[in-house]
């Protein structure tokens, strides 16, 4: 395992950092035996950053992250990454209720890293300011509650730079892949935080999954043409961990195999080490994404959940893979997934009431009301839910 230093924290923190949000599931619960086990392997191989939020999981992240480092005795071996929700936030009293949940879910009494989370513009940090965040942190800062401070941020470069001048951050957390080098803080904010001493930890690097595994076709055939032999995975994380102002790349690690790969790649990727031909072939397969995507949804499921209950990640992933990875079966998938036929509730994007309330919490800025009348002009077909509904009519029969 490679390491970075954090900013002006000086702490050595490894270049791979394990994201808490997709946990492995087992009958719609975190598998905690199998977390235990992934989790101790990426300890074992050196992973030391571990990045967790107050609702991941319906806030079972921090419980059973909290439970596995207390039964294995390696608290002290890592650095814990923690997020405050603004959105939930009314009073400061607030802050210290939420705070306080969160040492007793992790069974610690300090985090390393506390976040603001998803900061989207300068006026949620000033409405922070305004209930008192920053009393807050000087408090818990004093009593070594909290380490160090930063922010995780999902808007434009503008607002981003505002933020990072208005106060002494030690740190702060961007979404940075090859697809987003000019989106929301970019390359140059990147460069920004970086100059200013603050260590910059990067989310979705392989944007929800959707830069690894089975990549289009065209997209294949550009990297298979090169004499540099690399998984899709390798490539986009290599690209980000080239630059020398990215400290850690968090990866929502739940597959035995990609943890695996994860960790060999991070044992290999220097900054500053790509050539004129890496380069090249990674803005040609940029290039051949941008004529692809429909829908710049990363499947993070802050849009979620929606009260009239259509799944929206689902949705925008089925669309895209019709057109990714010409997915002829696309269609019926979608509607035998969401009309419920394996059991449960339907989750149709016809069912949107377009309330808006999705809108307002997407880091992407996705206008998902718009997109979602997309997915149901292509998906909705009459008849396809007509031989759904007649296959759950059968079953109960």
């Amino acid at each position: 395992m490679l390491y970075r230093e954090m900013g002006k924290t000086g702490d050595s923190v490894s270049i791979l950092g394990y994201g808490c949000m997709r946990f492995p599931q087992k009958n719609g619960k975190i598998d905690e035996e199998l977390t235990d086990k992934q989790i101790m392997k990426a300890i074992n191989n050196g992973v030391n950053y571990f990045d967790t939020a107050y609702f991941y999981h319906g806030g079972k992240s921090e419980t059973v992250l909290g439970n596995i480092l207390e039964s294995n005795s390696c608290r002290e071996k890592v650095k814990i990454a923690d997020k405050l929700p603004p959105f939930l936030i009314k009073t400061t009293e607030d802050m210290e209720k939420i705070f306080e949940t969160q040492l007793v879910r992790l069974k610690t009494t300090y985090i390393d890293y506390y976040l603001i989370h998803a900061v989207s513009n300068f006026e949620t940090w000033e409405r922070m300011k305004n209930l008192g965040i920053l009393e807050f942190i000087d408090k818990n800062k004093r009593e070594g509650k909290i380490k160090y401070i930063g922010f995780s941020y999902h808007g434009n470069i503008s607002n981003f730079k505002k933020i990072i001048d208005d106060y002494k951050w030690d740190f702060c957390q961007i979404q940075y892949n090859y697809l987003d080098e000019y989106n929301q803080a970019g390359t140059e904010g990147l460069r920004y935080a970086s100059d200013k001493g603050l260590g910059v930890v990067i989310m979705e690097p392989l944007r929800g999954g959707k830069l690894a595994g089975k990549v289009p076709d065209k997209v294949k055939e550009i990297m298979d043409k090169s004499d540099i032999k690399r998984t899709a995975a390798e490539w986009a994380l290599s690209w980000v961990w080239n630059h020398k102002e990215v400290v850690t790349v968090l990866s929502g690690m739940n597959d035995d195999n990609h943890i695996e790969e994860n960790i060999r790649i991070a044992s290999n990727s220097l900054p500053d080490s790509f050539t004129e031909e890496e380069f090249k072939l990674m803005y040609n397969v940029k290039e051949t994404y941008k004529e692809l995507m429909k829908i710049p949804c990363t499947g993070c499921g802050y849009c979620m959940p929606c009260p009239f209950g259509v799944d929206i990640p689902y949705a925008f992933s089925s669309y895209n893979s019709k057109y990714f990875f010409k997915n002829k079966r696309a269609k019926y998938q979608y509607a035998g997934f969401t009309a419920g036929i394996g059991g449960g509730s339907s989750s149709h994007a016809k069912q949107c009431k377009e309330c808006g309330k999705c809108e307002k919490m997407c880091p992407q800025g996705i206008l998902i009301r718009q997109e979602l009348k997309k997915v149901s002009k292509e998906f909705n077909s009459p008849l396809v839910y007509f031989g759904i509904w007649l296959m759950k009519k059968i079953k109960k029969i």
